[in-house]
């Protein structure tokens, strides 16, 4: 099978999705620059044109707005927000009016929108160009949340979130660009709620969302040198999770790491952690150990993301932590 980056599997999932479906448009701030889109999308304003990809002016809540509305009355939008920082002045249609439509009129109506938020890293910019989010986002009933973090999962997510019928934020991570895998040609999609075991193990359980799932792949490496087989478990969607997938891997391990590059508190990782600990707490040999970032903003000077930023050496302190070494 063919190979792409993540940022071709994106791509490609668009032209695919303009090409075959006439509902779905994409509309968002700065489409044709590689500089916001890092190659995720372009050359669709050539290829189908202003009226299918349309670079908006700068506001992030009228933008959404009126992709909610699209999608009120029959569309398949996607909005694209080049930094979800920004994508905070967008709260009240995304969280007032996407997520809560449905509901208030009883399902009779749905709201087939997917949000694009990229989560930029990295690279000295400071706390408001770098923050991811999604904890808050899981947080919300009436919205769906994922995190591909191959480009496999990258474009069947994506395919995915558009046919889905229900809001979806769709989660990149611009860290995850330049990652190569197999992608086959033809339309198809990832089961939205499903994880995936990358790979199997017997001694402790590593959760990863994102990025980090790259960084787990690592880790689970450096742990087999050291005679620790961990199970790596990408959970590619935070809204809903995996339960059962995850619940079954840690009746196996009975130990339990979690790797999200967002913050510890109320997170991601703690979200999963309570469940676990409520479901399982007899099948636990060890306290759950979370890999996060600190709690606190991103730094600017790049000798402190060095020491900010989570790495998969991380995550064997954790698993080794977790087995006692």
């Amino acid at each position: 099978m063919r190979t792409l980056t993540y940022a071709q599997a994106i791509r490609e999932a668009h032209a695919l999705l303009l090409e075959n479906d006439p509902r779905v448009f994409l509309i968002g701030q700065g489409l044709r620059s590689p500089w916001y889109a890092g190659g995720s999308l372009e050359g669709l304003d050539s290829e189908f044109g202003p009226e299918r990809v349309m670079d908006s002016p700068v506001s992030e809540n009228a933008t959404t707005g009126a992709a909610v509305g699209a999608a009120i009355a029959g569309m398949r939008p996607i909005v694209f927000h080049p930094r979800m920082d920004f994508m905070l002045l967008a709260l009240d249609p995304i969280i007032n009016q996407a997520a809560n439509w449905s509901y208030m009129f009883a399902g009779q109506v749905s709201v087939p929108l997917v949000i694009r938020a990229v989560v930029n890293r990295g690279g000295e910019q400071g706390a408001q160009h770098a923050q991811a989010m999604q904890a808050l986002f899981m947080h919300l009933p009436g919205l769906k949340v994922v995190m591909p973090s191959t480009p496999h999962d990258a474009k069947g997510l994506l395919i995915a979130a558009v046919a889905d019928g229900n809001p979806v934020l769709y989660i990149d991570d611009r860290w995850l660009y330049d990652e190569v895998g197999p992608v086959a040609e033809e339309m198809y999609t990832v089961p939205i709620g499903t994880a995936a075991v990358r790979k199997e193990g017997a001694d402790v359980t590593i959760v990863a969302t994102s990025y980090m799932a790259v960084e787990a792949m690592k880790a689970v490496a450096v742990l087999a040198e050291r005679g620790i087989d961990a199970e790596m478990i990408d959970l590619r969607s935070i809204k809903p999770w995996d339960h059962e997938l995850i619940f079954d891997s840690v009746r196996k391990t009975g130990r339990l790491v979690i790797s999200d590059a967002a913050w510890k508190t109320a997170g991601v990782a703690a979200e999963i952690a309570a469940s676990v600990s409520t479901e399982l707490f007899d099948a636990l040999k060890a306290p759950i150990q979370r890999v996060t970032l600190p709690d606190a903003p991103a730094p600017v000077s790049a000798a402190l993301e060095r020491a900010y930023y989570i790495t998969a050496g991380d995550i064997v302190t954790a698993a080794e932590r977790a087995v006692g070494v």
